[in-house]
């Protein structure tokens, strides 16, 4: 998706400064991805876990552009495997990366588009950010971090016109053309027996070996590591198209706050959110019981009992009142009727 965004602004004409992926470039490729284009593309490399390298990259786009007025954060990785297999290690680098990552980023920018009264932040999440996932435990959680941070932020930087969205993307078709080829291949790493995922088969995940109690083929554990696999490229959702849609929010005048690109997105979110609102109805009658002194009713139990109380004494004033004839009680219930 940051391929396509970076390709996307291009296109359009816009100054674009491209932060590559450490295990993927290096500073030599980066600088080849637009021949013919320098003028207004520069690429490079940072560790997001580093404010000091974060710092270094913005004070360079700002000295070679002179203005920035839109950043995309569209980095992140996660480990494949149940949360008992991850070690302290691996959590920790997720969070570093997704979430401090994120954090650094506004902190270094944000007092310049606040200097300036304007800005705007397009934040990449994920699905995984409002819905669990069996496997991606750390990753789900690095994901609704990040959630929380900018739907709080949201109200903090309005006053100095500065705009954040969550992009929420489901499942995504690479097809983007300009991707460089990738050799789909997995390389072992040394540290808890995990390999590194490339190409298209896991994309920025990483896949841990599982240890014996989550090895069954039916483990929710394993439910990530399948979906992938079976995904591929079947995704009906295109980068490319939803690349286009994040370049023109980029430049929408009162973005939302979220985004959600895809019909699994959607779906997905749409359902999580509808159990979550059954299961509060289902519950709530068991909501914890008051400090004694400081019992109370809520609105609606309060407003359906003063119908009640004024159903009761209308019927009362209706009964008590002596009826001389037939048709003078008619002509009370008449107007008991109205009344109602």
């Amino acid at each position: 998706m940051g391929r396509s965004l970076a390709n996307s602004a291009i296109a359009h004409g816009d100054k674009v400064c491209a932060v590559g992926r450490q295990l993927e470039d290096t500073h030599q490729s980066m600088q080849g991805w637009y021949p013919g284009q320098e003028s207004c593309y520069q690429g490079t490399l940072c560790d997001i876990r580093m404010r000091e390298s974060v710092d270094a990259v913005f004070e360079k786009t700002l000295k070679r552009f002179g203005d920035i007025d839109v950043i995309a954060i569209c980095h992140g990785y996660g480990v494949i495997g149940a949360c008992e297999d991850q070690n302290e290690w691996e959590i920790r680098n997720q969070f570093e990366t997704n979430f401090m990552g994120t954090l650094n980023i506004i902190h270094s920018s944000l007092p310049y588009f606040r200097g300036r009264d304007d800005g705007r932040y397009l934040i990449f999440s994920s699905t995984s950010g409002a819905l669990g996932v069996p496997g991606l435990g750390p990753y789900c959680a690095t994901k609704y971090a990040v959630e929380g941070l900018v739907e709080s932020m949201l109200y903090e930087v309005d006053q100095f016109n500065i705009k954040l969205t969550l992009v929420i993307a489901g499942h995504m078709r690479r097809d983007d053309r300009v991707q460089p080829p990738s050799p789909g291949l997995m390389r072992p790493e040394s540290a808890n027996g995990a390999h590194t995922a490339s190409g298209k088969k896991y994309q920025h995940f990483r896949v841990l070996r599982p240890s014996p109690p989550y090895s069954s083929p039916d483990s929710p554990a394993s439910h990530a590591q399948r979906m992938l696999q079976w995904i591929g490229d079947n995704q009906p959702t295109s980068a490319v198209k939803a690349a286009e849609l994040c370049w023109q929010l980029g430049h929408c005048s009162y973005p939302p706050l979220r985004m959600l690109l895809g019909t699994f997105a959607v779906e997905s979110i749409r359902d999580r959110l509808k159990s979550i609102i059954e299961e509060i109805e289902d519950w709530k009658e068991l909501h914890f019981p008051p400090i004694e002194g400081m019992e109370g009713v809520d609105e609606d139990s309060k407003e359906k009992e003063d119908e009640q109380e004024q159903e009761e004494n209308d019927e009362a004033f209706v009964s008590a009142r002596p009826a001389a004839n037939g048709a003078s009680r008619h002509r009370d219930e008449e107007a008991a009727t109205t009344f109602y």
